[in-house]
């Protein structure tokens, strides 16, 4: 999405829906990587080097030490099973409760107005990278913080999109990379991986999207998406946390 984010924090509680969401989230990466290769091709000139390496660098660690938090907890096998008459009618993973706490958590971000208009000063830059890596390795949201740390850099519009898109690209080709080495580890291969038709459908829309944003999207009002992006988040999450999905 031209805005800078928006794709993953849709994508994730779609693709909860049909996959388990460890490959839900390794799903989304890879559209999302497919999506800033896209942009960068098209956006990154624009980019401010300055404000790439002060946010991207700390972002990448972040983004490291994120997606192998994730690893850890899909690997924790500390379940909580709910139980009905002796019959177990809910099971919710380590994985299923942080990922869905977070869901909670970003959604507050797209429904309150203190929290969608929330910016920082360029002097957290690499603090910003770093929770922002962080979060979008463990989770795939990202966008939304990194956005709001950029926001107060003094950057125009194509500067702030192109250097929002290369910070996207490094994370998203960190956290991809992390996460099929805890797939391989898992003695996973990607044949058993089956979400590439979601991967597929969802790279091309992106791609659309990068196209139509380029041209219209500064002419858009987005509160209404905004406000369905987080009823969503909210109703994924709390599903996920009550072992509903």
């Amino acid at each position: 999405m031209y805005s800078g984010f928006g794709l993953g924090t849709v994508l994730l509680p779609v693709f909860a829906l049909f996959l388990p969401i460890e490959a839900a989230v390794l799903a989304t990466a890879l559209v999302h990587g497919a999506n800033n290769v896209f942009k960068v091709s098209l956006l990154g000139k624009n980019a401010d080097r300055l404000v790439v390496l002060r946010f991207g660098i700390p972002a990448v660690v972040g983004a490291v030490l994120g997606a192998l938090a994730l690893g850890w907890f899909a690997q924790s096998g500390m379940n909580v099973d709910i139980d009905v008459n002796e019959e177990t009618v809910a099971e919710i993973t380590p994985i299923k409760f942080v990922i869905g706490l977070l869901m909670i958590a970003f959604a507050l971000f797209e429904l309150l107005p203190r929290f969608r208009q929330m910016a920082f000063d360029r002097r957290y830059l690499a603090l910003g990278g770093a929770l922002s890596g962080f979060f979008g390795g463990l989770s795939g949201h990202q966008g939304a913080l990194r956005s709001a740390f950029l926001a107060k850099c003094g950057l125009d519009a194509h500067t702030f999109v192109g250097s929002n898109a290369v910070i996207g690209f490094l994370v998203d080709m960190t956290r991809i990379t992390v996460y099929l080495g805890l797939f391989a580890a898992a003695g996973a291969g990607m044949g058993d991986f089956n979400a590439w038709p979601l991967v597929l459908a969802g790279s091309l829309a992106a791609f659309c999207g990068v196209l139509l944003g380029k041209r219209f999207l500064h002419k858009t009002t987005m509160g209404g998406i905004q406000i369905l992006v987080g009823i969503l988040l909210f109703a994924v999450g709390l599903a996920l946390i009550t072992g509903l999905l």
